[in-house]
């Protein structure tokens, strides 16, 4: 039997703007019920100073709220392990051995670089909206899978392999910055893995909730391709994507107007946020393309 000091180690980020106290205690309690692992967690309150934490987790307070990816990424240095977990403050944890069994199966698979296990709502597992499932064919939600883009509310990743990508994309604000992620895996020689077998809990709720997500949907498209790809495929990614979500939303004037209006941003912008990384390489570019996803949409 191990004893404390030999059980892997585990870094978890719970990010929270503060405003869902009783998730962010359901989703602490459910961290801190975890089994055969050490825990070093760290509250980050993007815009709030974290109170009412349980004293075994640190917390973190930004004065300002940096968004979702920059906000990830200032919890990362407060915690130590092997593996690191991200969990926003409305998941938790369904099972009370998620996390060693990730960490076994990194080690039973070391190509496996990024984990993403299959959201659902236990009130309603069966009305399970099919964008929590991260790939075009989406079948069934149990089925696993290499992926090429990540749901963000759960993710783990060994802590090595996460500092090689750089880290989150700090300037997306909100979303897209899972699907960098995953290709910055993919680019370390990794690939991402959908676990269909493994429970994440999160509710149901329309991601729709104002004009800002289509226009940032939009401008983070065209600042993911620029950041990543490499010519013509900057170019080829965001058009198609332009062209799809247009269609798609014809009949909402409003979010079509919105979406545009972000695309042309993405352009006019710089999609660098204090940093600056290389392109994808072409090999990356062709084993993604042999596991069935082109980066062309």
């Amino acid at each position: 039997m191990m004893s404390v000091k030999e059980l892997p180690r585990v870094g978890v980020v719970v990010l929270t703007m503060g405003n869902r106290p009783a998730e962010l205690r359901r989703a602490l309690d459910s961290l801190l019920a975890q089994e055969s692992v050490q825990i070093d967690a760290v509250v980050v309150g993007n815009g709030w100073n974290p109170v009412d934490i349980p004293a075994s987790i640190k917390t973190h307070f930004l004065p300002e709220n940096l968004g979702i990816p920059a906000g990830r990424n200032a919890g990362v240095g407060l915690v130590e392990g092997e593996f690191l977990c991200f969990l926003d403050d409305d998941s938790w944890f369904l099972d009370d051995d998620f996390l060693i069994t990730s960490v076994e199966r990194f080690k039973s698979y070391p190509k496996m670089g990024l984990l993403q296990p299959r959201i659902t709502d236990p009130k309603s597992f069966e009305n399970d909206p099919t964008r929590w499932i991260p790939r075009l064919n989406k079948r069934t939600a149990e089925e696993p899978s290499k992926v090429f883009h990540v749901g963000e509310t759960c993710l783990v990743s060994p802590r090595a392999l996460f500092d090689q990508t750089g880290g989150w994309a700090a300037g997306f604000w909100y979303a897209h910055e899972g699907i960098e992620l995953a290709w910055r895996i993919w680019d370390t020689g990794h690939y991402v893995w959908y676990a269909g077998d493994m429970r994440i809990g999160h509710p149901v709720v329309d991601p729709r909730r104002h004009d800002e997500f289509y226009r940032l949907n939009a401008r983070n498209r065209v600042w993911l391709a620029r950041r990543n790809l490499p010519a013509p495929l900057c170019w080829i990614y965001p058009t198609s994507w332009l062209l799809v979500e247009c269609l798609r939303m014809r009949k909402n004037r409003s979010a079509v107007s919105q979406y545009v209006a972000g695309w042309r941003a993405g352009w006019r912008g710089s999609p660098w946020h204090r940093e600056a990384r290389p392109k994808l390489r072409w090999s990356t570019v062709l084993r993604m393309t042999m596991a069935g996803r082109p980066p062309v949409l």
